[in-house]
């Protein structure tokens, strides 16, 4: 059964995985995750105040305008190559796109512009604040003949991972069976000492080494584009730069964690970014890993004080929430620590600011 079937299907989640699990034993972490986010994106809008979550566009303008910027100024400085195109994965409700597009345009920078999406609901409501907007299932229709300018916001964090674990018996995947009346994760019985890197091989019983095998995809085919095309890519998203073991699943409803565990396809399941392996495979793959910085330092190398001082002078009614919007962005302990920029670009393209 695809992610569309059961999508598709009205029958509840659980019950599906209950059959599946009934029939066939235990599923992969992988596929739980898989098919419960397919179910939860298809036809809803998870975000804002009435949703499950906020992103940071969102949250101020401030963070699509900088955005905007930092990709009109890498242009600028790559010689302002005309067609190019704007990539966006995974758009929310195109709030970023918005106005990142409004700030590239006064520099003269107008490009086509490309949705990756999946979601009906989202879909509809990215027409209306990018009508110009094309839209693609993934970047394999994305076009080949320009430079590409890429933006990705919490857009890796809800792709599925798979969990090895280590028993007394070696590593096994994290499966997620039905006992109890409920569904709980359990050691699988195939050995997979094989796929664990030989440092942690002989880790001690109960480490767990979490992977993402669909994030390591979409870095290899968008570092792939890069390389070919030109272009450059700002991967935006709560993760970690160095490599660490431990799950990071976690689950929200009406923005409060919630046990990933339970209603599978009416939350949101997201889990942290490993960035040092984004970074290995876009090497690889002949583009240039330009840095990967927390989002606070991000945000304040390209001038997000400044910014916010301007539009609290213009604004002065609304200068007390123009300020609490920039700390929640760039403040250590809100957004500004946990969320990571990654910069890459195609081989000829210069260093964006920032990194």
């Amino acid at each position: 059964m695809t992610a569309d079937d059961i999508g598709a299907s009205a029958e509840p989640l659980t019950a599906i995985f209950r059959r599946l699990i009934g029939t066939y034993g235990p599923l992969s972490l992988l596929h739980y995750m898989g098919e419960s986010n397919a179910r939860y994106y298809a036809d809803k809008d998870p975000l804002g105040t009435a949703g499950d979550f906020i992103t940071a566009p969102e949250i101020s303008q401030m963070f699509g305008e900088l955005v905007g910027l930092w990709l009109a100024d890498v242009w600028m400085r790559a010689g302002s190559p005309v067609p190019v195109h704007y990539v966006e994965l995974g758009p929310g409700r195109g709030t970023l796109a918005r106005d990142a597009l409004r700030t590239m345009k006064r520099v003269g920078l107008d490009p086509q512009v490309h949705f990756v999406e999946s979601s009906r609901a989202l879909k509809a409501l990215q027409a209306q604040a990018v009508p110009q907007a094309q839209w693609h299932d993934d970047l394999g229709t994305v076009p080949t003949d320009a430079p590409l300018l890429v933006v990705g916001n919490e857009f890796l964090d809800a792709l599925p991972v798979r969990q090895l674990v280590r028993t007394a018996k070696g590593w096994r995947e994290r499966m997620v069976d039905w006992a109890e009346d409920r569904f709980r994760p359990v050691a699988g019985e195939k050995p997979m000492d094989a796929a664990v890197p030989g440092v942690l091989a002989d880790a001690e019983e109960g480490t767990l080494l979490e992977t993402c095998p669909g994030a390591a995809a979409v870095m290899q085919e968008l570092s792939g584009r890069l390389a070919a095309q030109g272009g450059a890519a700002l991967l935006i998203d709560y993760g970690y730069a160095e490599p660490q073991t431990g799950s990071t699943l976690q689950a929200l409803r009406a923005h409060t964690k919630v046990d990933p565990f339970t209603a599978p396809g009416e939350a949101d399941l997201t889990c942290l970014v490993d960035f040092a392996v984004l970074a290995e495979i876009a090497v690889k793959e002949g583009a240039t890993w330009q840095g990967t910085v927390t989002q606070g330092a991000f945000l304040r190398a390209l001038g997000i004080d400044l910014r916010a001082a301007k539009l609290a002078a213009a604004a002065p009614h609304h200068a007390d929430t123009i300020q609490r919007a920039k700390d929640r962005l760039i403040s250590d302990e809100q957004m500004g620590s946990l969320f990571k920029v990654m910069g890459v670009s195609g081989p000829q393209w210069p260093q964006g600011a920032g990194f």
